[in-house]
């Protein structure tokens, strides 16, 4: 999975990239807090690894920021020399999942984040098949079904639809798809993947009679919404209004 890491100290950050790396992800790092803020406004993480000081802006401030925009699905960790008492309630109250303090054990810390992560995200964990809607994954043979009929697709294919699927509702950027989808990092421009999801969203019929849509995000990449869902919010909103008048 995606994960971004801010840490001052370059040889505690490539400690915490190798860690991460050597368990299967993919690792974005920065030294300035103010950079990496700017860049998770046009890039999606999986999970946050901050450190509790930070170079023009902390990392308790990328939080914040993180947790105003979009709200507590990703995952957050402290990973700091500042192991007082205060730091870490500070952390916590302001939306952190866990802390931990340097020197970190390698074990420990790589378990620490597959917890979060399969608690953020249990159907990317182990599980053989899972349902979304009318569709049926089964991530072993790597099968889409639509209401129970077999759509045919490609690797590249099923990964997509799966990274979609499995985040409804979550705006995933382009370098992020990139990066899932196809195992690196997205370094130009190109079309590939709006060309990809165009086909996908044909080849599973990704359409309000089927309750869901791929909707583009303006300067950053897709989103799967639940057509029914918004639907539901569109009329709560409408009966809120009208008792208010």
């Amino acid at each position: 999975m995606r994960i971004a890491i801010l840490q001052r100290d370059p040889v505690r950050s490539k400690q915490l990239e190798r860690i991460l790396v050597q368990a299967g992800h993919s690792c974005m790092v920065y030294d300035d807090g103010l950079t990496m803020s700017k860049a998770l406004a046009r890039s999606t993480a999986d999970l946050l690894v901050l450190d509790w000081h930070g170079v023009r802006m902390s990392g308790i401030d990328v939080l914040k920021s993180m947790r105003a925009v979009n709200g507590d699905r990703v995952p957050v960790i402290f990973a700091s020399t500042d192991d007082s008492e205060e730091s870490v309630v500070r952390a916590l109250i302001a939306g952190a999942d866990d802390y931990v303090t340097f020197p970190v054990r390698t074990a420990e810390f790589r378990e620490r984040v597959t917890s979060l992560l399969r608690r953020a995200y249990p159907e990317r964990f182990g599980v053989s098949s899972f349902d979304v809607g009318p569709y049926h994954f089964d991530t072993r043979r790597q099968i889409v079904t639509l209401r129970g009929t077999p759509v045919q697709l490609s690797g590249t294919q099923f990964r997509l639809a799966a990274l979609f699927f499995s985040n409804v509702g979550r705006v995933l950027s382009r370098d992020h798809i990139f990066a899932m989808v196809w195992g690196r990092e997205f370094r130009e421009v190109t079309r590939t993947i709006d060309s990809h999801v165009s086909r996908l969203r044909l080849l599973l019929q990704i359409e309000e009679h089927n309750d869901y849509r791929l909707q583009p995000v303006y300067k950053s990449g897709y989103r799967l919404l639940c057509v029914r869902e918004e639907n539901a919010a569109a009329e709560g909103a409408e009966t809120a209004a009208a008792a208010a008048a």
